[in-house]
């Protein structure tokens, strides 16, 4: 199933989503007495999953503009760093890492950091180029995994269970300051530098652990991996992160970003104004945004 996020005539709600017919079914249309965000969808998606099949036509998509899927999160994103092999290793020789042990080639443990939820911004909104102070962007497509149930100390072999589903999200980052602090919350957290979407898709329709990621800059193809390539897989990350955290419906995590990035060129290939960057995930969205003032 996929789920939107959408604003109609003004308004905000949750939708149940036909992306082949370009149609939306209001999900307070289907379930009379939700009328909550998508936070609380997830939630309480259990109790209302066999009352969320479409009925009748619809309503054309083009009607809506979509959201991202979370744009409300209720915490920080989740965000995980050199999670594939290929990028730990352009990362590390970039010169823009100062986490990095001397010779190392993978981490030794998931390296995970945060993102407010100020950083959210939706598919076709222009991420914000903060020309004050920063002048080294950059673009890192990933696989947003989605909590559907709550768990702390959750076992590798169980942690699939608590999955709700997947997003797509584009980690962008200011090179210069995330090297400048080295802890990478500034470089990772200015406004507007998380967008996503433009679906959430429920878990039964995708395998997240053996997924196409690419992205692609004015039309270039920079980065193309799988999620088999991932250093830490998505229940390694869960379990990492519910050993003393407790995991709540709707936290997001991004699960790292693949070789390809811009500072792995010689000379790094930043981002300037006007440049459309474009997130393909196979069979959980495409999304595409343009780096504006």
């Amino acid at each position: 199933m996929k789920l939107a996020n959408l604003r109609v005539d003004g308004t905000a709600l949750v939708a149940v989503v036909d992306t082949d017919k370009a149609v939306f079914w209001p999900v307070s249309a289907l379930v009379s007495e939700f009328d909550g965000d998508m936070v609380q969808l997830v939630q309480f998606f259990v109790k209302f999953k066999g009352d969320l099949r479409p009925r009748g036509e619809g309503r054309p998509l083009s009607e809506a503009t979509v959201l991202a899927p979370i744009d409300q999160p209720r915490r920080n994103i989740f965000c995980v760093g050199k999670n594939y092999h290929e990028h730990a290793a352009e990362f590390q020789n970039s010169g823009f890492d100062s986490s990095a042990k001397d010779g190392e080639h993978a981490p030794e443990a998931p390296v995970v950091f945060t993102k407010p939820a100020s950083t959210v911004i939706g598919p076709g909104v222009k991420i914000p180029r903060h020309v004050d102070v920063t002048s080294q962007l950059d673009y890192e497509a990933e696989l947003g995994v989605v909590i559907g149930k709550a768990g702390r100390g959750i076992k590798k072999a169980d942690a699939m269970d608590y999955v709700f589903g997947y997003t797509v999200i584009n980690d962008f980052t200011a090179r210069d300051l995330q090297k400048l602090h080295r802890q990478w919350f500034i470089g990772k957290s200015l406004d507007g530098f998380c967008p996503m979407g433009p679906y959430l898709v429920t878990a039964d329709e995708v395998d997240g652990q053996n997924i196409d990621v690419k992205c692609w800059v004015n039309g270039e193809l920079r980065q193309n991996s799988n999620t088999k390539q991932l250093i830490f897989d998505i229940p390694t990350l869960i379990e990492t992160l519910s050993a003393g955290i407790e995991l709540q419906p709707g936290d997001v995590i991004a699960t790292g970003t693949p070789a390809g990035v811009g500072i792995g060129f010689n000379p790094p290939k930043f981002l300037q104004k006007g440049d459309v960057i474009r997130i393909e995930i196979e069979n959980v969205g495409v999304l595409e945004n343009e780096v504006g003032e």
